[in-house]
């Protein structure tokens, strides 16, 4: 009864293992059944899926052909893989060769020959694959590629790749430089175009300031009203003075609105003159700053026994309308309503919307003769000028019949009228020459008997007459001066007046120093913020800044 017992647990231990070894060959089975299922599925969607390589255009539709039935024959036919690497890398040369056509439309660089050699490069590339015998025995064969011809496939485009890379690198540094000069150049026109825009805002800046009226000369004026209110009786008008008319004096015109600049104009010919009490000041101004002006002279009396005169503009009856072109012809076009002909400033008539404000002060140096008919000469004087040298020796220089005493302001082809005149008006052409040299105003010493025997007063007319509408010349003082005293004015020495103080920062010391005058002429005038350092002390040293209103106004002198 044991050994059955013994039999049937050795059976059933046999049987165990039989059982479970025919269970993992079940297992293998169904796993490679699996991995063949998914292979099929994969090969399916692989040769059902259109595939697109990058190419040239005129190679796609002989290539798409080609490229289905290499994915067909890839894993039976090796000829095909190298049938396709070649061909991708003839694609791959068309690309890089149609770049660098690109460059050379762009760069312009022999753009006739080298963008023609890239355009036959490209084409012989893509004629290859349309040659009848690549057709057949390539491209759209169903069966084994030709390896002969498939050989002579490889060696044709691997001669086109090697003859595009040869050109390719001797143009590619060429190209390089030239990429950096454009990209180099590029810059430059933009630095160039902010630069513009920034002198352009600096102008106009500058301009703003010129023509602002600072806080502190309004500062200046108010006061100097104040004092005259508060003490009316201290500052009544006196009695005009004899000097006034004595032709035997050393007289001066000065036209201005600005109180600081006056006096320091009249200061510094008095401190550098040899005989003060011989020199006369007519100063004009207009009503608004009439009452300031004459409680500043009044409370810094001008030493050494000098004679200032101080006038308004409205104090002289003839300027009007009626008289006075430039306030005529404003009036006709209605560019300002002037209220009544007593009216001292005025904006210049003409097309252009940005014309200098100029002021009928400016414009006074044209009526001289009759504003002081008792006269023989006078010195005008401009109010940003400072005086260094003792003047009166200008009285005694011979004007040879002239009008006009005034130093030229030309050099070389600048400063010449064809610069300030409309040389293409037939008026201008006929009686000027472009060429002739510019003087300048600002220190002018004139003969007022010639000026009476000339008629420069009824020449300044005539021309401002014809200049209504502004196509003589641009609004301001010199271009009507050049044309009143054009074969009237007397060159002086440069040495008398120097001028750019103003605008020009390289002007020599010793060319300063040297100087009887010197003129701020230019926006940086030496009152504002914006004047030029190197310059502005040979104003202010002439400035009274020991008076009390110049101190309470804040000047920073």
């Amino acid at each position: 009864m044991a050994a059955p017992a013994r039999g049937g647990r050795g059976s059933s231990s046999f049987g165990g293992a039989g059982l479970r070894g025919g269970g993992f060959s079940s297992y293998r089975i169904v796993v490679s059944a699996a991995f063949t299922l998914l292979f099929l599925v994969t090969l399916s969607v692989l040769l059902s899926s259109p595939h697109h390589p990058r190419h040239h255009s005129s190679m796609s539709k002989t290539g798409s052909n080609y490229m289905h039935n290499t994915l067909l024959a890839f894993n039976s036919d090796p000829l095909k893989t190298r049938l396709d690497l070649t061909y991708r890398q003839a694609n791959d040369h068309i690309t890089l060769v149609n770049a660098y056509a690109a460059y050379a439309r762009k760069l312009k660089l022999d753009i006739s020959r080298q963008v023609s050699m890239f355009d036959e490069l490209v084409k012989n590339f893509s004629d290859m694959s349309t040659r009848p015998n690549y057709q057949a025995s390539l491209f759209e064969t169903e069966g084994a590629l030709d390896e002969e011809v498939l050989r002579q496939f490889e060696k044709e485009v691997k001669d086109r790749v090697k003859l595009a890379r040869l050109i390719i690198a001797e143009v590619k540094e060429n190209y390089d430089n030239q990429l950096k000069i454009q990209k180099l150049k590029d810059t430059i026109f933009a630095v160039q175009d902010l630069h513009l825009k920034a002198k352009k805002n600096g102008a106009l800046a500058s301009e703003i300031a010129a023509r602002s009226i600072p806080k502190s000369l309004h500062c200046l004026a108010m006061r100097l009203v104040g004092e005259k209110i508060s003490n009316p009786k201290k500052y009544r008008d006196s009695e005009p003075e004899a000097e006034f008319e004595d032709p035997s004096l050393y007289h001066y015109a000065i036209a201005s609105d600005n109180v600081i600049a006056v006096s320091v104009v009249v200061n510094s010919v008095v401190k550098n003159a040899e005989e003060p009490w011989k020199h006369v000041f007519h100063v004009v101004t207009n009503r608004r700053i009439l009452a300031a002006m004459k409680v500043w002279f009044k409370m810094k009396p001008v030493q050494g026994g000098s004679h200032v005169e101080i006038k308004a503009v409205e104090d002289f009856s003839f300027l009007n309308p009626s008289y006075v072109p430039l306030l005529r012809q404003l009036q006709s076009n209605h560019r300002r309503s002037f209220g009544s002909i007593n009216s001292s400033k005025v904006v210049d008539g003409g097309k252009s919307s940005n014309l200098d404000q100029v002021s009928m002060i400016d414009h006074l140096r044209f009526y001289l003769p009759e504003m002081y008919p008792k006269l023989h000469k006078i010195l005008l004087l401009d109010e940003d000028v400072v005086v260094q040298k003792d003047l009166t020796e200008l009285w005694s220089i011979d004007l040879s019949g002239k009008v006009n005493g005034a130093a030229e302001t030309c050099f070389g082809p600048f400063h010449r009228y064809v610069q300030y005149l409309n040389f293409s008006h037939p008026l201008i052409k006929e009686k000027f020459n472009p060429k002739a040299c510019v003087w300048a105003y600002g220190m002018n010493i004139f003969d007022l008997d010639a000026w009476r025997r000339e008629k420069c007063t009824e020449e300044y007319h005539y021309w401002q007459n014809l200049n209504g509408d502004q196509t003589l010349w641009r609004a301001g003082t010199l271009a009507p001066g050049l044309v009143t005293f054009y074969s009237t004015t007397k060159s002086l020495d440069k040495s008398w007046h120097i001028l750019g103080l103003g605008y020009n920062p390289s002007i020599s010391m010793d060319e300063i120093k040297n100087a009887a005058v010197i003129h701020f002429n230019g926006n940086m005038k030496p009152w504002l913020d914006v004047a030029l350092n190197q310059y502005k002390s040979l104003w202010t040293k002439y400035v009274n800044s020991d008076m009390e209103f110049v101190q309470m106004c804040n000047f920073g002198l």
